[in-house]
């Protein structure tokens, strides 16, 4: 997602990121190197933090395409913080997620070079691979978006392992999708929705008002789906693509909301977009047959359907929840209490 172009004198101090990524590329690389010319600017697909490019050149003619992500909360984009809820930010999850998830997997994710972490001041970089970018929303054609489908099947088949680690482990920075993080955004929609336009409020209040009340049988059916690691936002402004015949990439970016959750609650959000129905229908197909046959065998076909629309109501109330002051970005706009009501009524709540 775009950000604000922000000024380079405002950024990092050159000295303190040269000396840094030395030393991470030094341990990526497993020898000491130097960095003979580094070049930076502010990228443009800043969403909640700094975001630079990095053009980098070591002594050994190595020549690196480098994304430095400045997660601490000095480097919040200015208005971020009065809209993003708080109480998720943690900055360690998407530095852990790709240090000790990602990198176990050849899924096609970025490399990470390397991450600095500094408690004491607030210090919180990350280093990754700068890839191509060509970002899923611009592609029109269907066939791109079923490839990611299939692709985020095999992702969460690969990743179901992980939440066993995670919890054996107590790593506690994934976000969790239990039934207090469900009611949570439940609660805050019904408080922000009444809180809106006086001339609709009515309106509106009343139907997030029954949304509420049938609510619990939502969570109670979300609570029922088998976990995997999900990277939480998976909206095609969120996913980078290398459309080659022979070996597509894909590339999700912005692990910040990375949880251990339901797997369809990533493909409700790749098929939250304008496609028609039947379309979106074809990219949910495209997962359902990316999945392993033993787990198709056990969740026909309408079954999964059904926990994909649980999972887009829950997306939806997320989306009514997130702040009271707040308007998504053009690619996720949409009448987010409309598609609520829409499932609940699909579902027969």
């Amino acid at each position: 997602m775009r950000g604000e172009r922000l000024e380079i004198e405002t950024l990092v101090d050159r000295d303190e990121l040269h000396r840094e990524l030395t030393d991470q590329l030094s341990h990526y690389f497993g020898r000491e190197l130097k960095i003979v010319k580094l070049d930076r600017r502010v990228s443009e697909y800043c969403s909640s933090f700094i975001i630079e490019e990095l053009d980098v050149t070591l002594c050994d003619g190595t020549v690196l395409a480098l994304i430095f992500k400045d997660l601490s909360r000095g480097a919040l984009l200015q208005g971020s913080g009065s809209v993003k809820p708080w109480f998720f930010y943690d900055p360690m999850r998407e530095i852990d997620t790709y240090r000790r998830i990602l990198v176990l997997h050849n899924l096609g994710t970025a490399t990470c070079f390397g991450a600095h972490v500094d408690r004491d001041i607030d210090r919180y970089w990350l280093f990754l691979e700068r890839v191509p970018p060509v970002l899923l929303w611009q592609m029109g054609e269907l066939h791109h978006w079923e490839n990611v489908a299939r692709w985020l099947a095999g992702m969460h088949h690969f990743l179901v392992r992980e939440t066993e680690v995670i919890e054996s482990a107590h790593i506690a920075h994934l976000i969790k999708y239990d039934r207090e993080f469900y009611q949570r955004w439940i609660k805050r929609a019904v408080a922000f929705v009444s809180q809106g336009d006086k001339s609709a409020a009515r309106k509106s209040a009343a139907a997030i008002a029954w949304l509420g009340s049938v609510y619990g049988r939502v969570v109670e059916r979300l609570l029922t789906m088998p976990v995997t690691v999900i990277h939480g936002e998976f909206f095609a402004s969120n996913v980078m693509i290398n459309p080659t015949p022979r070996s597509p990439r894909v590339c999700p970016v912005d692990w910040e909301m990375a949880a251990v959750g339901p797997g369809l609650v990533d493909l409700a959000g790749l098929t939250s977009g304008g496609w028609p129905p039947d379309m979106k229908d074809a990219i949910a197909m495209a997962y359902y047959d990316g999945l392993p046959r033993d787990v198709t065998a056990k969740w026909d076909v309408p079954v999964f359907m059904a926990d994909l629309d649980y999972c887009r109501l829950h997306q939806a109330v997320q989306w009514l929840g997130w702040s009271p002051s707040w308007s998504p970005p053009p690619e996720h706009k949409q009448d987010w209490l409309k598609e609520a009501i829409c499932c609940a009524e699909r579902l027969l709540l």
